[in-house]
Parts: structure tokens; sequence; C-alpha cells
């Protein structure tokens, strides 16, 4: 845990009925002091939505090596690249060429966001999917955030049900096409 970091931790559940995963939620994610809640709202968010066998935190804005989120097979390599926010074309290009797959999960209008990378060059920009919330989401679901929280995950037909804290909030996951 970098120093200064806050630990924040979340218990409960996962039901994704889109992938068929279910699953217990115990995560602890480290808050970088220069890391806002947004983003840390983000990645948690990108973790559940994207949970597979060998996801992790990676050490976050402390690595410049690896994304937000990580997927290792057994063997160690890198199966997916998950950012968070809005990362240049360049760490995109980077990630794209080393994992099987790479999403994005931005808190941020994604507009501006697909508009930085417009004309750049991004290996396999293609097969790259770009995330969203509903406006508003993020916010209020920061706005329930304590150090220690229950959560549950539900998405079904590509809806986000999110229950934080007693407080029920819901958004669309809205894809991106990057190319």
């Amino acid at each position: 845990m970098a120093a200064g970091a806050v630990m924040v931790t979340f218990s409960g559940s996962l039901a994704d009925v889109d992938r068929g995963v279910y699953d217990e939620l115990s995560l602890r994610a480290a808050r970088h002091p220069s890391e806002t809640e947004m983003y840390l709202m983000t990645r948690v968010l990108a973790y559940c939505l994207e949970f597979a066998e060998g996801i992790a935190f990676s050490e976050g804005l402390s690595s410049t090596e690896e994304p937000a989120v990580v997927v290792r097979d057994l063997t160690g390599r890198l199966t997916a690249w998950i950012e968070v926010g809005a990362p240049d074309a360049e760490r995109l290009h980077y990630g794209s060429k080393l994992a099987d797959r790479t999403v994005v999960y931005t808190h941020r209008d994604p507009a501006k966001v697909l508009a930085a990378w417009a004309g750049k060059r991004i290996h396999q920009s293609e097969r790259i999917r770009l995330y969203s919330f509903d406006p508003g989401f993020i916010d209020a679901a920061v706005a329930e955030l304590e150090r220690r929280n229950e959560i549950t995950v539900s998405v079904t037909e590509r809806q986000l049900y999110l229950e934080l804290n007693g407080v029920t909030l819901s958004t669309a996951v809205h894809e991106h096409e990057i190319a």
C-alpha cells in the first residue's frame, strides 16, 4: 500500500446475470492520496463488471506499468488490461499489445475521452471498448461511499443495479467503440 493511502473495503455480493457470474465480494482498495473518490468508485465497479478468475487491483496510480485492474491466468500471463478514467492513447496501445483484451471504464464524459484518442495510434483499437455510466451515477455512488462499505452489484441486460450502504442506484452500462 502506498504511503498515505487510505484503505477502503467493500463486502457483499455480485450477480452478473449477463455473464453468469455470481460471487461473494470482499474487496480492499487502497485509495492513493491523488486518487479521487470518483476514480475509486469507477475502479471498484470495473472490478465487479469484469470479475473473473485471476482478477486483481494493481498497485494503482503508483504503478505505471499496469492498469487499474488486471486479470491474469494461472501461469501469470496478462489476459485483460482494464483501465479507469481517461488513459492516454499511448497507454492503451501498450496495454492492447500485452493483453488479450483491453477495456476502459470512465466516470468522465465519454465523448471527450474518445476525442482525445481520435487519430492516435492504438494497437487493435477496433477491439478495445470504452464503458461509461449514466450522468450523475458515479457522483451519487460517491455520496454514499465510506471507509467500510456494504455493496451489492447486480447486472442484467447491461443495466447495473448498485446497493451501497443501504442506498440503491441504477445505471445503464454504455459501450463505445473507439475505432
